[in-house]
């Protein structure tokens, strides 16, 4: 992986884009071993793709690489792109309540090497998960959140992550962020939630949703917007259920879902899968 880059393109689609590519990279020594790509119309479209290489024998340094790729292919297919770098880990930051079961989802995919990323700190408006996250070794820190003075612990947070954060995670933080707060990470703030918005809101929407006798239950993963929960979305899982199912039961598969479902959407993010369109994503998992 330490030699491994990630280039993700996106233009309007017409034809020689993945010659000009593929030509381009060959040219300098560069082996590709993955490629993915997508058209919302082939005829007048718009273009996805991402694109994986091997850089132990490119002819010339990666920052040399790039500004020819911006003279040779990007301009003239005036193409928006980015080229990471797999040894050059993400930096993510985790936000939480009192809640842990999608944090601790995380902390074992991070410890296992499942999710590869450095986690540099847990920020949470709550005391009660200090102890399960020092175990793993990483900082974190208390936040406390009051009604009239949101935007100053906003601006704690802020100055906690700011400098060493590629990414945040809301792991259940219940609390709902400013649109300054968002505007400072655009697209890279992920957040989970059940998947009954906007039928049952509220506290309580397993109750609710027992009353009503749903027959699933889900979790959807997405990008947090200053529209709250309408974000572009990454991932989403379902359950099916029955008359058989308590509120606590259907509140635990709710659990298992939104952790499952937060897990396989910051590995995407962190492995450079996702491309925002609009309101939606290209996810190339």
């Amino acid at each position: 992986m330490d030699a491994t880059a990630r280039l993700l393109i996106t233009c309007a689609d017409r034809p020689g884009i993945v010659a000009a590519v593929s030509n381009f990279l060959y040219s300098h020594g560069a082996n590709i071993t993955q490629l993915d790509q997508h058209s919302t119309d082939p005829e007048g479209g718009e273009f996805f793709m991402r694109l994986e290489f091997q850089t132990p024998n490119l002819d010339v340094s990666k920052p040399a690489l790039e500004n020819a790729f911006q003279d040779v292919v990007a301009e003239r297919f005036a193409m928006k792109w980015r080229i990471s770098y797999a040894a050059r880990l993400k930096r993510v930051a985790i936000l939480v309540s009192k809640v842990d079961h999608c944090l601790a989802e995380l902390l074992w995919h991070w410890k296992q090497g499942r999710i590869q990323c450095e986690i540099s700190q847990v920020i949470s408006n709550h005391e009660d998960l200090r102890h399960q996250v020092e175990f793993f070794g990483l900082p974190y820190h208390y936040v406390p959140v009051s009604a009239d003075k949101k935007e100053d612990s906003e601006q704690t947070i802020l100055s906690l992550m700011e400098g060493k954060t590629d990414l945040v995670v809301l792991a259940r933080y219940m609390q709902i962020l400013t649109g300054a707060f968002i505007d400072a990470y655009p697209f890279q703030i992920i957040n989970i939630h059940h998947s009954f918005l906007p039928a049952f809101v509220g506290a309580n929407p397993y109750k609710q949703a027992y009353e009503r006798g749903v027959k699933l239950i889900g979790a959807t993963a997405h990008y947090a917007t200053e529209q709250l929960d309408a974000g572009p979305i990454i991932e989403q899982d379902v359950a099916r259920v029955s008359h058989r199912h308590s509120v606590a039961e259907l509140r635990e598969l709710g659990r298992n879902l939104e952790r499952s479902c937060l897990a396989r959407a910051v590995r995407w993010h962190v492995e450079d899968r996702i491309l925002v369109h609009g309101n939606k994503t290209i996810v190339f998992n």
